[in-house]
């Protein structure tokens, strides 16, 4: 208080203090400053001493630019508001991703509405589907020569991919997966070659093995997209059932009585298929660790929302709770995934070294369990 009565008393001094130029005026010392840079000069660069063997190269670190219009310029100047970028600039429903030597499609829409459009795009092109699982987001083509598909698409592989024989034959994986944000898509394309005439079963690779003929297929099937968007499109009633969903899902108890969910998929599909359901299920998912297989949840606080903000009262008089009020009443465990032969099983723990109450375990794989397709 006593801080606060003397800030209080300098300000009062100091507005009824006559002649407070040299507070505020041009000269003063709150003056605004935004127009000094006007009157500056450049200066010559540094040199470096002669007696230094061999000098190096000292680069200015705030160059002027050269195509400044006139250097002599001086009096005040407002520098114009920045011009708002074009709507359209993230509206983009279909780009093209890349890391690394890795390349693969983002779709601003649900897996179940892009497995139709992908599948139709290979079909379209003269590829022949010989395998698919909408439910997992998976679909592979037959072995084919590029003059067995479209003359179309046949002249533009030819034209654009390396690396593979004239007479060799080809067939193509892809993948649609659930993408980072919500209601988003990532579809991966990988092919497989074998020389002509060889009846082999050559299995698809961990990652691509011919980026030219994956990334063309890729550019091919995203200006595709694109086009179709404009015309309409189609959902899956299949893949929006049931996508990711676990073939068998079954909460049952490991030998020390602790609660287990055993889900009948692969990591991936049931990776993506908890986190939906911990999403639906209103669970606070705080961090996760795809790696380590872990949901880092908060049972005291609801799911987390995209566009969640606090109310203008809320701001204003800080109703909210506190960071350290949150930590107080956090309800903090992990919802690991671990592989188990065929399946994956999912646990809950308070920590690294510790499980779960049995009640709090339980009440939890409930939630991921009803939540699942």
């Amino acid at each position: 208080m006593k801080r606060l009565a003397g800030l209080s008393a300098l300000a009062l001094i100091i507005s009824s203090t006559s002649g407070c130029g040299w507070l505020w005026g041009d000269d003063g010392y709150f003056r605004d400053r935004g127009s000094d840079y006007l009157s500056d000069r450049q200066t010559a660069p540094m040199q470096m001493p002669q007696d230094i063997a061999q000098p190096k190269k000292l680069d200015p670190l705030l160059p002027i630019p050269r195509n400044v219009a006139d250097s002599t310029a001086s009096g005040e100047y407002e520098v114009p508001r920045p011009q708002s970028l074009p709507a359209q600039a993230d509206s983009r429903e279909f780009s093209l991703q890349k890391s690394g030597e890795s390349r693969w499609l983002v779709a601003q829409r649900a897996p179940a509405e892009v497995w139709p459009m992908a599948r139709q795009f290979f079909e379209d092109n003269g590829f022949q589907i010989t395998g698919e699982r909408p439910q997992t987001g998976e679909f592979s083509t037959a072995w084919q020569r590029f003059d067995q598909l479209s003359a179309s698409m046949a002249r533009r592989l030819s034209s654009r991919v390396s690396g593979v024989a004239p007479d060799s034959e080809t067939r193509v994986r892809v993948r649609i997966e659930p993408g980072v944000q919500r209601n988003t898509s990532e579809i991966f394309v990988v092919s497989a070659e074998r020389p002509a005439g060889s009846t082999a079963d050559v299995e698809f690779p961990s990652k691509s093995t011919n980026a030219s003929l994956d990334g063309a297929l890729l550019d091919e099937m995203l200006a595709s997209m694109s086009r179709g968007v404009e015309q309409g499109g189609s959902v899956s009633l299949l893949a929006a059932r049931d996508y990711d969903a676990p073939n068998r899902v079954s909460l049952s108890e490991d030998g020390s009585g602790n609660p287990v969910l055993t889900l009948g998929t692969d990591f991936d599909r049931a990776w993506s298929s908890v986190g939906r359901s911990l999403d639906s299920g209103n669970v606070r998912v705080d961090d996760l660790n795809r790696s380590l297989g872990l949901y880092y949840v908060n049972l005291a606080e609801d799911a987390k929302k995209e566009d969640e903000k606090p109310g203008f009262w809320t701001r204003m008089w800080g109703s909210s709770p506190s960071d350290e009020e949150l930590e107080k009443r956090a309800e903090r465990y992990q919802v690991r995934l671990t592989t188990v032969g065929d399946s994956v099983q999912v646990t809950v723990e308070k920590d690294l070294n510790t499980v779960a109450p049995a009640d709090v375990a339980r009440r939890v794989l409930s939630i991921i369990q009803e939540h699942l397709g």
